[in-house]
């Protein structure tokens, strides 16, 4: 059942470093924040719980958990044994409700945890370092910290855009504890082109950057005040669009808002690992090779998103076994764009998974929280 989550209060030190980087006439607030998850949690029919998990450092990660004993309400291709538990790492300005239309059907044949990323979300919001790698390393750290606190042994690993950088990083610092690596339009894999195709990235972001480039990305959405929430809305529409099954109204982009007008955290973080337009300081691509053979590696991306797929490609000619799938009329929010197709693929992926695994005589850890 939905378990009523444990109520932490920011710190000292966060609370001040809000107040110096929020204009007092922003409109929102953790409780709104709070409000708005749970509108878009409403689809959601399979009981799950939630709260804040928290480690070391006065930090905590906010997750929702569903339990191994979940009834299917679906009829997915189910795995022949027990699944290993399924964690969803969202992108970057995203947070656990944004898998809201992807929930059911996942769990539906066994356990899912999705945390918010430390930064994000309504997981607490602490000072990241200044360079590339002592950041990832934060973001990587947390993760450990919380699946040791859930107790999970092993686990598959779906992370979309900088969630999918990010589940790159833990596989290779934690190979022991990744069963398979699902990368939905991973971020920040190939290198920045000595000529970078502009016209790649969205107008947008480009209008933006050019703007905004010496702060934080989403500054402008803060510093727009009580017209932010309008902001959002106009300038991703393609969000109503997206959950227009579920949501009638702006439930979606109030939401975004909510999540992206909070202390720009991990938003820091992830701009002092980039540089423009995006382009990673420290490119996956020339790393991931390091995660052991054995190992399943999966990438998905959208064949109409502006993510380029080149970089799965070309990992795949060094290590043939890597499986790639492109959902048609998806873009880069592939799970939001096309759910059904997405949902029926990762459950795909896994069932595959569970049929080709050697027989083991021990427990992948449910765990619990």
């Amino acid at each position: 059942m939905r378990r009523m989550a444990e109520q932490i209060e920011p710190n000292q030190e966060n609370s001040s470093w809000m107040s110096n980087w929020l204009p007092s006439w922003c409109p929102t607030s953790p409780s709104q924040l709070r409000d708005a998850e749970e509108k878009m949690l409403k689809i959601v029919r399979l009981p799950f719980s939630r709260q804040h998990v928290r480690i070391s450092g006065g930090n905590y990660l906010w997750t929702l958990a569903f339990s191994t004993h979940t009834q299917p309400r679906f009829q997915p291709i189910l795995p022949a044994q027990p699944r290993t538990p399924l964690v969803l790492l969202h992108g970057f300005g995203g947070g656990v409700a944004l898998w809201a239309q992807n929930l059911d059907y996942l769990a539906s044949s066994g356990p899912v945890y999705a945390p918010d990323l430390l930064g994000f979300g309504r997981s607490s919001r602490p000072h990241f370092a200044s360079d590339p790698e002592g950041a990832e390393e934060q973001f990587v750290a947390a993760l450990e910290e919380w699946r040791e606190r859930v107790g999970l042994d092993e686990m598959v690993l779906l992370g979309h855009n900088l969630g999918g950088y990010l589940s790159a990083a833990y596989t290779i610092k934690y190979p022991h504890r990744v069963k398979h690596l699902l990368l939905v339009e991973p971020w920040g894999f190939p290198a920045r082109p000595d000529n970078p195709d502009h016209h790649a990235i969205p107008v947008w972001i480009r209008a933006m950057g050019a703007v905004m480039s010496p702060f934080n990305p989403l500054a402008g959405l803060r510093l727009a005040g009580p017209l932010g929430p309008m902001l959002v809305q106009t300038i991703r529409s393609d969000f109503k669009q997206k959950y227009s099954a579920a949501f009638e109204d702006n439930t979606v982009s109030d939401y975004i808002y909510h999540l992206n007008a909070q202390t720009p955290s991990g938003e820091t973080a992830f701009r002092n690992m980039t540089i423009p337009y995006g382009w990673a300081k420290r490119p996956m691509l020339e790393r991931i090779g390091q995660v052991p053979t054995h190992i399943p590696i999966s990438f998905i991306y959208g064949s109409r998103s502006n993510i380029d797929s080149e970089s799965g490609y070309a990992f795949k000619k060094t290590r043939p076994d890597v499986e790639i799938k492109v959902i048609r009329g998806a873009g880069h929010y592939v799970f939001a764009d096309q759910p059904d197709d997405f949902n029926q693929t990762v459950l795909q992926i896994l069932a595959s998974m569970a049929q080709t695994a050697e027989p083991q005589s021990t427990s992948s850890g449910n765990g619990s929280i």
